[in-house]
């Protein structure tokens, strides 16, 4: 289903799949006591309302979530949150309630994974604001919008924490696993939707006499596709087949993977099916120009691919290491 939903860019909404409403309900899901179940996840899931996730921040390399500086501090029966975000998902659509949060709530002598924290916070708090849209290579990517945020003196009640303080990490493996999965399976569907519309183009544009479809070149642009999507959903199921059977931790290596091949996979059948369009290909027109920007973007978001493929090449050497003991 989720690859079908990534043919359009609006395919996720109907389903009430759309992200990060699916990362926020599968995190209250799992980690929400049951008054934040009651007050956020049901009308989450009805669709009433929808939500933001702020982890991103501008002032800090924020592919090293450790560096977050957002700090949430405890006073009395209180949090109060300072600090700034951006990338903030979802903070652009008028449904919008509520954000999950990730902030510093352990000093310098705590692990520097057990530093950080993840509370919800309702966005008609004071104190909350929206600094700005941000554009995705121009498109401000309406009506989801993402959002520069500022959180001035804060304040949301302790029952706001989620799972705990120092948690933030482990509620990040839990959440982020399973939605970089979807990403990629949205990702997948829409390099389905691009080799489809680079065909159909291909058929029925002539130049030099003959069919672009006859052409070698192109020929050959869209075996590579075809080969291309089929081995990144095969990768994709793999790691979907690991989660469902041993649990996102024991899928990590192959979830780091899908989400470096699927987004490049897609930003090279996109390109290609410009390629085939001319100069329709990038302007409005046809879809190919944004879906080209999400793509690009996707190589960054939820962890560039740097970070990625670091994370399978240490488990990867870990893994070799331990085999060689055997």
């Amino acid at each position: 289903m989720a690859e079908e939903m990534g043919r359009s860019p609006i395919g996720s909404e109907p389903f009430n799949c759309s992200a990060p409403d699916t990362g926020n309900m599968e995190t209250i899901h799992l980690f929400g006591n049951e008054e934040q179940k009651e007050k956020w996840l049901k009308p989450l899931l009805n669709g009433e309302i929808r939500s933001c996730f702020c982890m991103t921040e501008p002032q800090v390399a924020s592919s090293d979530a450790t560096n977050m500086e957002l700090s949430i501090e405890r006073d009395g029966n209180q949090y109060v949150i300072n600090g700034r975000k951006w990338w903030s998902s979802g903070a652009g659509d008028p449904r919008c309630k509520i954000a999950v949060v990730m902030g510093r709530t352990g000093g310098d002598s705590a692990p520097r994974h057990k530093r950080h924290s993840m509370i919800l916070v309702p966005l008609d708090t004071p104190g909350v604001k929206k600094v700005r849209p941000l554009e995705v290579f121009g498109n401000v990517d309406a009506p989801h919008g993402h959002y520069e945020m500022a959180f001035e003196n804060v304040r949301v009640p302790v029952g706001n924490m989620l799972l705990g303080e120092g948690r933030g990490f482990e509620i990040a493996q839990g959440r982020l696993g399973p939605g970089r999965i979807h990403h990629c399976m949205r990702a997948i569907g829409m390099a389905e939707r691009a080799l489809s519309m680079m065909c159909d183009r291909a058929m029925k544009r002539e130049a030099f006499g003959r069919k672009l479809a006859m052409m070698g070149v192109v020929q050959h642009q869209i075996a590579e596709s075809r080969i291309e999507i089929d081995q990144a959903r095969l990768l994709t199921l793999k790691a979907a087949h690991l989660i469902d059977m041993y649990g996102t931790k024991s899928a990590r290596k192959q979830v780091a993977m899908i989400k470096v091949v699927a987004p490049r996979m897609m930003c090279r059948v996109i390109d290609r099916a410009i390629q085939v369009h001319g100069g329709a290909g990038v302007c409005q027109d046809f879809p190919l120009s944004r879906m080209y920007a999400g793509a690009r973007t996707l190589r960054i978001a939820d962890g560039p691919d740097e970070v990625h493929l670091t994370s399978v090449a240490l488990q990867e050497l870990k893994h070799q290491m331990t085999m060689a003991k055997l």
